[in-house]
């Protein structure tokens, strides 16, 4: 790849994880200076406890919208997200921050291609990049930069992976400056490697493409994606349709059983042609749900093509009775 060297991108911290985290907080940092900031990198987010759900603020989602919208001169800033360390027994669809369709949610796998310890799997992980694994097996963790102008060769989990995929979506935003924050996930999807190498269990999705709840549409190949995004083309203006209407469906569940509920849609085609939705991006399903155990609900969204997405595992952990679920098929 050629480089220009008198236009290397520019990166800087921002300090936020040292005091209370609010709303405002949160707001202040992802919200910071949209029209300079191409690429945002977060490896934070709610506890990885496997019992927490919870996602951003109002004034935090609404700097998330400002960002796609205005930022990078309305071409719209790329949200980089760490889908979280919480292991086996957590999901990390109950994260509204790696779960929201304006984020780029990047999972975890180690140099030997398995899916590492602390990983969470779940239906809204774009993609993955390489970080730490198992010590006892004598997968290495990931070299870095550390405080005082030093070095470490320690660096774990999601939180390492997120950055990497930062830079990569960096290189393609250098290679084509006109694409769009949906081009970015599209080219993510095209552009990764579903490889055998990478020992998880791939599914056929609707439209013949390999997608691991663990890895997303594989790992992000940086040469791949950066010699897409110099030909690529940039994607129709969004499209959003409600196919569940104003007052959604009110239904029970014994404990122990399972219900098949399904929404009819056209893609809002009856409502107007210019509202219609061709193709489908993401689908997000918000639930409000009392349960005796939270934990032990348990929900997949299955598409006319045939798409199986979990948006809810088992979460042992969560003995909470009430909440909301974030879920969504990328």
């Amino acid at each position: 790849l050629a480089i220009n060297f008198n236009a290397c991108p520019v990166s800087a911290a921002i300090r936020m994880l040292d005091g209370e985290i609010t709303d405002t907080v949160e707001t202040l940092s992802v919200g910071h200076q949209p029209q300079h900031i191409h690429v945002y990198s977060s490896s934070w987010g709610p506890s990885d406890d496997g019992a927490t759900l919870e996602g951003p603020g109002r004034l935090t989602q609404m700097a998330f919208s400002l960002g796609v919208a205005r930022g990078r001169q309305g071409l719209g800033s790329v949200f980089v997200w760490a889908s979280g360390n919480g292991g086996r027994e957590d999901n990390c669809n109950t994260d509204g921050y790696t779960n929201s369709i304006y984020t780029l949610s990047v999972g975890a796998v180690s140099e030997s291609g398995t899916v590492p310890w602390y990983s969470e799997s779940c239906s809204s992980t774009l993609a993955a990049t390489y970080s730490s694994g198992d010590s006892g097996l004598q997968e290495r963790a990931m070299v870095t930069t550390d405080l005082h102008g030093r070095c470490t060769e320690n660096h774990t989990g999601t939180s390492a992976s997120a950055p990497i995929a930062a830079g990569i979506v960096s290189l393609a935003l250098s290679a084509n400056p006109g694409l769009g924050w949906r081009d970015v996930q599209h080219l993510t999807v095209r552009s990764s490697n579903p490889s055998d190498y990478l020992r998880t269990t791939w599914r056929i999705n609707g439209v013949g493409k390999k997608v691991s709840h663990e890895f997303g549409y594989g790992l992000m190949d940086a040469l791949a994606m950066v010699r897409l995004a110099r030909t690529w083309r940039s994607v129709p203006r969004l499209r959003s349709c409600d196919a569940g209407g104003q007052e959604g469906l009110s239904v029970s569940v014994e404990d122990g059983f399972e219900r098949t509920f399904r929404l009819a849609t056209d893609g809002c085609a009856s409502l107007s042609p210019s509202r219609e939705v061709a193709f489908v991006e993401h689908v997000q399903v918000r639930v409000a749900l009392t349960a005796t155990r939270r934990g032990g609900v348990q929900m997949w969204l299955h598409s006319p093509l045939g798409t199986v997405s979990q948006l809810l595992s088992r979460r042992p952990k969560d003995k909470a009775s009430l909440g909301d679920a974030w879920g969504e098929d990328g």
